[in-house]
Order: C-alpha cells, then sequence, then structure tokens
C-alpha cells in the first residue's frame, strides 16, 4: 500500500467534495486495496454522511477497463496545498509508526524521536502491578534448521518495579535492564505474570490477557479492525515484522475462565474478518516487547488504552454486534427506492414469505382444504374463490397414514375433475411417526428444503410438533418464531391448522377461536378461520350430498383489507363454494342467529326486523353500531344485513356504514 494515499486522504476536506468526486475517492481506495472502513471513516467527517452509505457503494465498485486509481486521492490532494513527505514516497515499510484514530482517518506517520525506555516503561507499568514478576527473553535465543531464531525460557526471576526502576536508572540503555538481544531477530516478553518458578501456563498466576496477532492483513488493516471492533485492548506493539500484537484484556480468574474468554474472542475475530494466528491463545505465550529493534526494524509501542475499558465492557458491544439482528435503516433510506413487496401467493390473503394459519373444528376437514391449497399452488388456479400464484410447495404429514395421505391428494384431483399437470410441484414429506419437537425439526426442515425452489411449505397439523403449554403467550410465542425461520431462511410462505377450542364458537370473533393462546391469532400475517353453519331444515332435506356440511371462512388479515366471509360446503373430499347464496343467511354454530334459524330456511319480515332490532340492542353499548358490527354479531354477510335494514326504512338509517335507529334519534330530538 501506498503511504502517499493515506497522507494525501488526510488532506482531502470530504465536506468540499461534489457526491462524483467522493465517489471517486472512494473507488480509488478500493481499487489500491484498502478496506471500505477507511473510507467509511474518512467519510465521517461530512455532514452528508449516512450510516451503511459507503459499504453500499464499495460493493457496487466492480471495475471497468479504465479504472480510479490512487493517483485520483494524490491529485486531489495537491490541488488543495498537499505535498509529499519527500522521505516517504516509496511502499510502506514494515517499520512505519501507523497513527490512526479511526473517525477522523490516517493522520500521515509519526515523526517525533522514538525512546525505547519508555516504551518499555509504558508497557511494564499498565500491564503489571509492580510485585508481579515478568517473563521476558532477549539473548537466550537459537536458530532452528531453517534459520529462524526463536526464544527459549528466558528470564523469569524479576519484578515489573524492579525493571521500571532500572529502566528509570538507565533511560538511554534498554539493554543495561533486560540484557543485549541480538539485532536479527529482537526480543519478547510475556503479558501474564508468573511466579518464579517456571514459564509455563501453570506458572501464570494472573489471567489478564490475551496476544491478538495477523500475519495475513496488511498492517494498515489490523490497525483499522482492531480499533472498529472495539477491542478491549491495553497496548498494541508493532513487531518489527509484519505484524501488530494487541495486548487485550481477558480478567479471567481462572485458566479455564481464561480458555473459554479466549475461545469466543478468536470467534468473533475470525467471524469479522480477522484472520489470528490461534496458536497465541496460552497465557504464557511470548510476544514481541516494544523498546527494541529486528532486522534494523523497531518494536514499539503503537498505542494503549483503546477500545473497551474491559472484558465485561466489550462483551456488551460484542454480543450487540453477533446478536444476528438486522441493521437498523433510516426511512429516509427508502424514499427514492421503497422495497418491493413479495407477490401475492393467494391473491388478497397471503404474501410468499408470510405465515398463515387456518383453525377450525375437528369435522372442517382443514387436512382436505390445505391438500387442495397445495393443488390450487401447483395447478395455479383459484381456492375457496381466490386465485392463486402458480409455486411449488412442500406439504409435510404429521398425522396420516402415508398412504391415506397420497390417496387423499389423489381422490381431490378427481373430485376437482383436474388433469395432474403439475402434480411434481407438490412435494410430500411423511413424518408420521417421526415428528419430533418444532424446534428440532426446523433446521432438518430448512437444511433439506434447500434446493427444492420451493413457494409455500404446508405443516399439517401443529399440535404434532408443539413445545411448551399452548395456554402459554411467552411458550407459545417462542414457538411461533420457529414459523418466522421458516420463512426467513427459505424464502417460502409457511401455512399451518390449528384446532379450536371447546365449546361453541359462533358468539366468538374468528380471531378468538383457535385453542389456546392469543398469540395463535396475533402471530400469523393472515389467520382464516372456519366455522359450521346451522342448516336449516329445508337445506338438511335438499342437499347435494347428505353428509355434506356447510362452512363459513373468516379473516383477520394484517397486509390486506379482511375479506367478505366465504360460504362453502364440505363434500368429502372437497370444499366447494355456496354460488347459489343460499347460505347467507344462515347463522354459525352457536351463534344467536345460528339457534334462531335452526327449524326454518326462510324468516319471515318480523324475524328479520327482531333479529335486527336484538342485534342493534346488543351492539350499541359502544356507539356507533355499524353495519359490520351487526354482520358479525349475526353471523351474516354485511350485504344481506344492508338489505335487511332496506326492509326497515322507517326504523334504521344506514349512513354510510353507521347504523342510525331513527325513532329513537327522534325522541332525543324531543
Amino acid at each position: 500500500m501506498d503511504n502517499n494515499i493515506l497522507s494525501a486522504l488526510s488532506a482531502i476536506d470530504v465536506a468540499q467534495l461534489s457526491r462524483a468526486e467522493w465517489i471517486a475517492v472512494g473507488m480509488a481506495l478500493k481499487e489500491e486495496g484498502y478496506p471500505c472502513s477507511i473510507w467509511d471513516d474518512w467519510s465521517k467527517n461530512d455532514d452528508r454522511y449516512h450510516p451503511g452509505e459507503c459499504q453500499k457503494k464499495w460493493d457496487g465498485f466492480h471495475g471497468n477497463g479504465k479504472p480510479v486509481k490512487g493517483g485520483t486521492i494524490v491529485q486531489m490532494a495537491k490541488e488543495r496545498g498537499w505535498m509529499p513527505h519527500p522521505d516517504r514516497d516509496q511502499a510502506l515499510n514494515w517499520d512505519d509508526t501507523i497513527e490512526y484514530d479511526g473517525m477522523d482517518g490516517f493522520n500521515g506517520f509519526a515523526t517525533e524521536p522514538w525512546n525505547p525506555a519508555q516504551d518499555l516503561t509504558t508497557y511494564l507499568e499498565l500491564l503489571f502491578d509492580r510485585d508481579d514478576i515478568v517473563g521476558y527473553v532477549t539473548g537466550d535465543v537459537w536458530q532452528n534448521a531453517d534459520g529462524k531464531w526463536l526464544p527459549s525460557k528466558g528470564v523469569y526471576d524479576r519484578t515489573a518495579g524492579e525493571l521500571i526502576d532500572s529502566l528509570k536508572k538507565h533511560p538511554d540503555d534498554v539493554g543495561a535492564t533486560v540484557g543485549d538481544w541480538k539485532p536479527d531477530c529482537g526480543a519478547w516478553i510475556r503479558f501474564n505474570p508468573l511466579d518464579g518458578d517456571g514459564v509455563k501456563n501453570e506458572n501464570v498466576t494472573k489471567f489478564r490477557y490475551a496476544l491478538v496477532e495477523s500475519d495475513t492483513l496488511p498492517i494498515a488493516e489490523q490497525d483499522i479492525l482492531f480499533r472498529k471492533l472495539e477491542l478491549p485492548i491495553a497496548a498494541i506493539v508493532h513487531s518489527g515484522g509484519k505484524s501488530l500484537h494487541a495486548i487485550v484484556h481477558i480478567d479471567a480468574d481462572s485458566y479455564e475462565e481464561y480458555r473459554k474468554r479466549v475461545e469466543y474472542l478468536y470467534d468473533f475475530l475470525e467471524k469479522h474478518g480477522v484472520s489470528i494466528d490461534k496458536q497465541n491463545r496460552n497465557p504464557s505465550r511470548l510476544s514481541r516487547m516494544p523498546g527494541v529493534t529486528r532486522n534494523g526494524n523497531r518494536q514499539y509501542l503503537v498505542a494503549t488504552n483503546i477500545g473497551r475499558k474491559s472484558w465485561v465492557d466489550w462483551m456488551d458491544f460484542a454480543e450487540g454486534v453477533s446478536d444476528e439482528l438486522p441493521d437498523m435503516v433510516a426511512l429516509s433510506e427508502y424514499k427514492d427506492n421503497p422495497p418491493q413487496l413479495p407477490e401475492e401467493l393467494i391473491e388478497g390473503i397471503l404474501r410468499r414469505g408470510h405465515k398463515m394459519l387456518i383453525s377450525g373444528s375437528s369435522k372442517a376437514g382443514k387436512s382436505f382444504l390445505l391438500m387442495e391449497l397445495c393443488i390450487a399452488i401447483a395447478e395455479g388456479r383459484p381456492w375457496l374463490g381466490f386465485n392463486c400464484r402458480k409455486g411449488r410447495v412442500l406439504y409435510v404429514n404429521l398425522e396420516i397414514d402415508p398412504a391415506s395421505a397420497i390417496n387423499r391428494f389423489l381422490k381431490i384431483y378427481e373430485a376437482l375433475g383436474l388433469p395432474m399437470k403439475h402434480s411434481d410441484d407438490i412435494v410430500i414429506w411423511n413424518l408420521r411417526g417421526h415428528a419430533v419437537p418444532l424446534d428440532q425439526l426446523v433446521p432438518k426442515l430448512i437444511r433439506r428444503v434447500r434446493d427444492q425452489h420451493l413457494d409455500a411449505i404446508v405443516l399439517d397439523p401443529i399440535y404434532k410438533v408443539i413445545t411448551g403449554d399452548e395456554n402459554n403467550a411467552s411458550e407459545m410465542g417462542a414457538f411461533c418464531n420457529q414459523f418466522d425461520k421458516i420463512c426467513t431462511e427459505t424464502g417460502c410462505s409457511t401455512i399451518y391448522c390449528h384446532h379450536h377450542s371447546k365449546g361453541a364458537q359462533g358468539a366468538k370473533k374468528a380471531m378468538d377461536r383457535a385453542s389456546g393462546s392469543g398469540v395463535f391469532a396475533r402471530d400469523p400475517d393472515a389467520q382464516l378461520d372456519m366455522i359450521q353453519l346451522e342448516l336449516t331444515d329445508d337445506l338438511k332435506n335438499n342437499v347435494r350430498d347428505g353428509n355434506a356440511t356447510a362452512w363459513r371462512l373468516e379473516s383477520s388479515l394484517r397486509e390486506f383489507a379482511n375479506i367478505r366471509p366465504v360460504n362453502f360446503w364440505f363434500e368429502y373430499p372437497v370444499h366447494r363454494l355456496d354460488d347459489t347464496g343460499e347460505l347467507d343467511g344462515l347463522g354459525a354454530e352457536g351463534s344467536p342467529i345460528g339457534n334462531l334459524t335452526k327449524s326454518s330456511r326462510y324468516t319471515t319480515p318480523q324475524q328479520r326486523a327482531d333479529e335486527i332490532n336484538t342485534a342493534y340492542d346488543a351492539c350499541s353499548i359502544n356507539q356507533p353500531v355499524r353495519v359490520s358490527d351487526l354482520a358479525e354479531y349475526l353471523g351474516l354477510s354485511e350485504r344481506c344485513v344492508r338489505d335487511r335494514l332496506k326492509e326497515l326504512p322507517d326504523t334504521y338509517r344506514n349512513d354510510r356504514g353507521v347504523v342510525i335507529r331513527i325513532d329513537s334519534t327522534r325522541k332525543n330530538e324531543k
């Protein structure tokens, strides 16, 4: 890397550049091999800075036939009065002192005289108490077969206080304190105190620090990453070679705790792009001693007390960085480029990648309905009157015998009169007898479907894989989070079914009928609820199939307006829409209107008026009364309620959906 580029960059005021010039700087830095963090930190000095924008632009720089190079930055700086250092016009040497303070960018290179004894004194005062025994190696070295100089045990019987006092007594001669070192290999020091009996791990008395070193990253990038990741660094020492030695706070009470913390630290660094030497994990490890020279290069103290102040303090930062949560983004980022909404898998009900719950009683044929949905998606045809986008779907069968499940699909195809053109887009995973709790099943499912190119995953039924108490909101919240994980990891819609609670359901809202905690109603993006209708005697005698049952589908939707309730018949093995309207006036199982209409299909005008009056009295506790309130109370469609109100023009007025009782209004006026 050319140090002139970094020096030139520090001379350019980003706030004075046009956007095109700013982008040119970023392209030049990338072309010259610098990390994005340098461009990002320099850019922070501009009021126009937006977090994340540099990285986004950086990822889009792919190069071309005429790339923007570092000379662009140098020329910009020269135009603003900067001149290159006459002695620094060559590539960066390993013994060059790097001064980088993060927010303000690189400020060139250190020019003040070097004080070796002061470097070592500061190091000892930072890392040790005066009575701590310090281990170090100077002249006691040996050379292996490859000609590499290696340290031996060295000295381990002197205290930090003794060394500090000696350095102050001989400020111009470090060798007078620690002994002479071989110029070819420099000197080493142990960063944790010893007991004076040896230099092994068991001789370490306090597990304060660990060594972080990378031999693969450029020196400048090491410094940047150590600071960016806010490592709790007591001291950074330039090795005189190709790495920085960061002495990092570990603050462990025992070797076992030290080992675990260092393991966490190293894993964290690897995950964040810092390739490190993992041989340095031992607490008795030697590091480079500041204040000496190596092959003519300095081993010197680069920085002290940077980043977080302690291991505990740094863990707050590390857990925040590693929590795997998405970044926070300002709304303004989307002003001119709003994110595209996922396509609708079921028109007006469910988007791709969202969750849907179908709830109903055990007599509703929920599994058949889900199989019909799988067929509708695979064949790209309507389902209960709602258009489905053609796609590929996985049906996870958790309950019935595999042969029965397959034969159900075949019977449904036959009953619908559909040719099996795209049945290969329905994948069946039979897990009866193999079901495990959902939190254990989800990782296996995600792994299995990775290359299946699915659009939807249907789990039927969820009681087979439920974990925890279904009436406990906290436990059900954790359970439902698994559906989010499926959606996020696969990009598929997740569709599942659940049963109703015990007792009549007609008096309840659709979202309150599912058994267990209310989490089941609040969690999905779409909830569809099936409730049985009370048939009149006439309908019972005239149904096309003597075993047919009548149902109404109601919704609670997050992405769309709630659907108009859909009435249909369940005629084994399929559900058929009521296209005659004969089910419109029927009440749901357990509802007041359902009980009123059990004996007669065709109500009299007086019966209809009485039902409206009863419903209005019940709903008028919380004024105003809306058509939708009466419809929900009576278990009728809003259209049916409006028709009934038209039969009572002298009693009720429908004012844009608000129902007003005329006679009571007049009384109030009097």
